[in-house]
């Protein structure tokens, strides 16, 4: 039997998601669209409130996408793979809770943007990060453009796609493109106890904080502070507003309903 694209286990309230696809991990249109599915199953989940996307091996997060598959130059390939990427990222960008990349190697290509599109990124020490697409006649397709320039900014962007650039995983931290390196074998454990963190947040209060931290990338400030107030209003709609505040005044831990 052929192995699982993606290997999915969870521990407590957190999925781990491990891309597996020897030796490189990587993508191909059936493993985008496992990535999307399990992602839309997660959010329908409501005991998972966070997720961890990892890479099998000790060498490779992912490599992104098999260059055998645009060989032949087929338009109609590019534009079904092109689709495959966006809504795989984009399903995982709006997962109602914390997704966190533990970047246990190199990440190039679709590898990055996978990890762009996720809430937080941990890095190891050994790990290498580039989006190398100008340098084969292509361009990042799946959010690179806009995700890695919003994370750090037109300059480090320009470097990164216009020229080729491939950064190691101190620098990642420095341009603030990573959150946290530790040693070689420690991400998957950084970011499930990071993971863990969010456990004890209010899972209805940190969907809609998600949201409007992300609205800020295209929303005017004049509708995100009104936006803002409005969310805090919705959130008496639900059980875990009371069970929080409730808790607190109790001096006991929540019981979170996400509801």
């Amino acid at each position: 039997m052929t192995a699982p694209a993606i290997l999915k286990h969870i521990v407590g309230h957190t999925a781990i998601l491990t891309l597996n696809n020897p030796p490189a991990n990587t993508w191909t249109a059936d493993s985008l669209q496992v990535l999307k599915h399990t992602v839309l199953e997660l959010n329908q989940n409501k005991e998972v409130y966070a997720l961890v996307i990892t890479g099998q091996g000790d060498k490779f997060f992912s490599a992104g996408a098999d260059l055998n598959l645009f060989a032949d130059g087929d338009k109609d390939n590019a534009a079904s793979m092109a689709k495959h990427f966006g809504e795989a990222f984009e399903a995982l960008s709006a997962f109602r809770g914390v997704s966190i990349a533990a970047i246990n190697g190199y990440a190039m290509g679709g590898g990055l943007e996978v990890a762009l599109a996720c809430d937080l990124r941990i890095a190891e020490t050994q790990a290498q990060l580039a989006l190398p697409e100008a340098s084969v006649g292509l361009l990042p397709c799946a959010g690179g453009t806009q995700n890695l320039t919003a994370l750090v900014g037109e300059g480090w962007a320009k470097r990164m796609i216009l020229c080729g650039e491939r950064i190691d995983a101190a620098k990642a931290e420095k341009i603030g493109l990573v959150e946290e390196v530790v040693e070689e074998g420690k991400a998957l454990d950084a970011a499930v106890a990071l993971a863990a963190k969010v456990g004890k947040q209010s899972p209805s209060s940190v969907s809609v904080c998600k949201t409007l931290i992300q609205a800020g990338r295209t929303m005017p400030r004049s509708q995100a502070l009104p936006l803002e107030r409005e969310l805090f209003v919705g959130l008496f709609d639900t059980e875990d507003q009371a069970e929080g505040v409730n808790a607190f005044l109790q001096k006991r831990a929540p019981n979170w309903k996400n509801c």
